[in-house]
């Protein structure tokens, strides 16, 4: 799994390690102290070695896959009328579910992603998977509230502790 950040971060964090390493520190303390496994600084030690700390070899490698189909002023926009609800994106109940967001993208920028990915993207824009609560709409809060200082109160004390 490819870890967080930008190549050129990445790439500044194998250079780091493998000048720590130079510099006589130890193959765990490098690990810790640039957040990478100790295979990896090994790996990063071996390859500097061969080609020289200067080399291609702990260069920045390109992100594989494809890139996205949105803009960056395309998401922004999207992380807004996600914002704005479901409701104000002519949909009738105040729910985001992946299959509305991908029906969403499809009409406001004509781009077809599946629901799945669409979840992925909400991930991307800072948003996470909610569940609404469950209450029934008929329930009165204010009944509820003195049954569970009345009625409640009066079945807990009733009940005896089993010894």
């Amino acid at each position: 799994m490819r870890p967080q950040g930008s190549a050129e971060t990445l790439e500044a964090r194998r250079r780091r390690a493998v000048k720590l390493l130079s510099n006589g520190w130890l193959l765990k303390d490098v690990a810790a102290a640039v957040g990478a496994s100790r295979q990896s600084v090994s790996g990063w030690r071996k390859a500097a070695g061969k080609a020289g700390r200067r080399s291609k070899a702990l260069a920045a490698k390109p992100q594989l896959g494809r890139p996205c189909r949105l803009s960056d002023d395309d998401k922004k926009k999207l992380a807004e009328l996600l914002r704005a609800g479901p409701r104000v994106a002519g949909f009738d109940s105040d729910l985001w579910t992946t299959a509305r967001v991908a029906e969403l993208v499809e009409r406001e920028f004509g781009v077809v992603y599946h629901s799945t990915h669409a979840g992925r993207l909400m991930h991307a824009l800072g948003f996470s998977c909610q569940k609404p609560e469950r209450r029934s709409r008929e329930q009165d809060p204010q009944a509820v509230q003195q049954w569970r200082e009345k009625k409640w109160a009066q079945i807990k004390k009733g009940r005896s502790r089993a010894s």
